[in-house]
This record gives C-alpha cells, structure tokens and sequence, in this order.
C-alpha cells in the first residue's frame, strides 16, 4: 500500500465515522490526527471532504507540508487568525465535525458559522486510530526492535558508578542513532524513565543524578516514536543479586504480565484485561501496591485508546495495539515493572497476541 493510499483510507475512516454524526467535513487542529490523515507532522490544520485533504499551514511550513503530504493541497497563510480565516472559508456551507480542544478557537469559528454547522467531538479520530493498518503495525514494530537493541545495551552499561542520567543520556543517542525520534511528555523533563534503588517506587520516577550500586533495583522504561509511531516497553534490572523478597515480586509481576498477554487471545472489554491482571498480584498480597492502569493503547501517542484500567469498557478488537505493564512499587524502597508493546490478532479465533518485543524477560541480574 502506498503512503497516500494509506492517508486517503484514514481520512475515509473518520468521515464514515462523522457521517453518524450527520456532518460530511472533518478539521482536524490536533498535531496527531493531521499526521494520520496527511503524513505531516507541524504547525497545520486540515480540512477534508470526500474528495480532498487541504493543509493550511503557515507560509514558513509550506515547502516542507509539500515534501511530507504531496497528496494534499497545501494552503499557506499567515499565523494566528489567518489560518482560523481560511479554516472557515473552507467549511462554511458544511457541517463539520472537529477535534478541536482551544476554546478560543472553538469560540471563534462558532462566532462565524451559522448554528449547529460545527461539532466539537474528538472520538471519530481517536476512534478510527484504534485498529491499526499494515503500514502502521510495521512501523510499531520498527520501534519496538529499537528498543530491545537499547535494553541489550543496558546490561553493558549498568555498573556500579552509572547514573540514572547518564545511563539515559546513552540510550537517547543509541535511540536516535537507530533512526527514532523521543518522546516529549507534558509531565516529565525527561524523555525515558530510569529509575534506580527508591527512585523505582515512583511509576512516573524522573531521571536523577543518583549512581547505581550494588544489589540495586533498575527500572528502565522506553518510549521511543519511528516515523511517528511508538514503541513502549518497561524491563527491570537487578545490579547484583536480588533478595528472596524481590525475586518473589518480579516473579509476581511475570505472571500477572502473563496474564495480561493470554487474555489478549480470547474477546474480552478492556476492563476485564485489567481485573484478570490485577487479581494475580491481589492474590499474592500485594494489591495496594499495584497502583496504576494494566495498559493502554499505542500508536501516534503514547497513551490513547483502548485504556486497558478498572471499568473500560471498551472491547479489545484484533488489529489493536496496547501495552500490558503491570507493577508493584513498595513505598520508598523499590519497584518492579514490566512492559511489552502487542498486537492483538484476531481474537475471535483465539490467536495469540503478537508480542512486538523480543527482550528477554526472565530475571535479569548484572554483576
């Protein structure tokens, strides 16, 4: 399949999606969603019809929107309410559907269409960028090698004397050397998690300058993006030998992880993922301590739907892609995780996800 055969099927995803809404014209503003519908990646805004794909984007962009998405007419305009202004003369007279979230903007262009002409409604998007294509799970897949290729380089590199900072430093020019691109988070200074000793009690650990030492706990957690998609993958580390108490709760979170896995195979809502994950480390006392969601789904973010947590309802279909990671964090002691990016085949026939890491995960410890 060709990259603009692929950009057009997304595009006709999305207006099948909002023709239920009874609108025949899409604007997407979210940076993720104009990628998906066009292959590029900027300062833009699109608007597409059956038809057609126009990107207005600011007239600095507009050589490079012409590189990235040749299938599209390239509208280039001055910023600010330059672009709002083209925006409108493109979709009024339609009803449009949108992902926009900046009131503002929202404000503006409700301010210059006539009533009910504009929904503001993102779940058509997010909706159509569950279930991945060829195209997309190869990419997936590109990333997750890369990841394995940098935990293969952690065993070289964690010693005593290395920092969780350094050690990070290493595996972002390894990452971008590979040809991937990292991952900026609105909650974290760091682009990856490395977390040692206490530090890997916090799931969300911000990289310090803290040196590992002997018989200390390392939690490393990669997300790295190629061509726009995402890998993700968490793999924890023993410097030296792990006390009968660690082992015991890696090897909980091993089989908790595991269960999580199989439970891809069978049709399942995302919810009873969790509860089936979650009631393995119940069992084995450590229920308090697991204190995060099972998974989510990836793709051209880190997080995005389906959300494999307590409730969700939504139903893991084949061609989905999600992580599976759950943990255990002992307060102010250590922590252990365990991650892999899958690819949910097709489940009606009880087919095994497809496990897009290869990284080892038995009990890895560096002496």
């Amino acid at each position: 399949m060709t990259t603009h055969v692929m950009f057009a099927n997304h595009r006709d995803k999305i207006l099948s999606l909002i023709s239920e809404l009874h609108c025949d014209t899409l604007v997407s503003f979210m940076p993720e969603n104009v990628y998906y519908l066009t292959g590029f990646w900027g300062e833009s805004v699109v608007v597409c019809t059956r038809n057609s794909s126009k990107l207005i984007v600011p007239r600095l962009e507009a050589k490079r929107a012409e590189k990235a998405a040749p299938s599209c007419e390239i509208v280039a305009s001055e910023r600010g309410k330059f672009i709002i202004d083209q925006v409108l003369n493109e979709i009024r007279r339609r009803k449009t559907c949108s992902d926009c979230d900046d009131h503002v903007v929202i404000e503006l262009l409700l301010k210059n269409l006539s009533k009910g002409s504009l929904i503001i409604n993102s779940e058509p998007f997010s909706k159509a960028r569950m279930i991945k294509g060829k195209r997309e799970i190869e990419m997936i897949a590109k990333a997750s090698q890369i990841i394995d290729k940098l935990y293969e380089r952690c065993i070289r590199e964690i010693r005593p004397g290395q920092s969780e900072s350094s050690l990070q430093a290493i595996l972002v020019y390894e990452a971008l050397m590979s040809g991937a691109n990292m991952i900026s988070y609105k909650w974290s200074t760091n682009p990856i998690i490395v977390a040692s000793g206490h530090n890997s009690s916090y799931p969300h650990a911000e990289v310090t300058d803290r040196v590992f030492s002997k018989n200390d706990i390392i939690v490393v957690d990669l997300t790295i993006r190629y061509n726009g998609y995402i890998g993700d993958a968490t793999r924890t580390f023993f410097l030296g030998k792990p006390s009968p108490r660690v082992k015991n709760i890696y090897e909980i979170v091993k089989v908790a992880q595991q269960a999580g896995i199989e439970a891809l195979s069978s049709p399942q809502i995302a919810g009873n993922i969790d509860k089936l994950t979650r009631s393995v480390i119940d069992k084995a006392g450590y229920g308090d301590d697991f204190i995060h969601s099972t998974g989510h789904g990836v793709g051209l973010e880190v997080h995005e739907r389906p959300w494999i947590r307590a409730n969700d309802v939504e139903r893991v279909q084949s061609n989905m892609v999600v992580t599976i990671e759950p943990g255990i964090y002992i307060r102010n002691k250590f922590g252990v995780r365990i991650e892999d990016t899958l690819l949910v085949k097709n489940n009606n026939t009880r087919e095994p996800a497809k496990n897009f890491n290869s990284f080892t995960k038995e009990l890895l410890e560096i002496t």
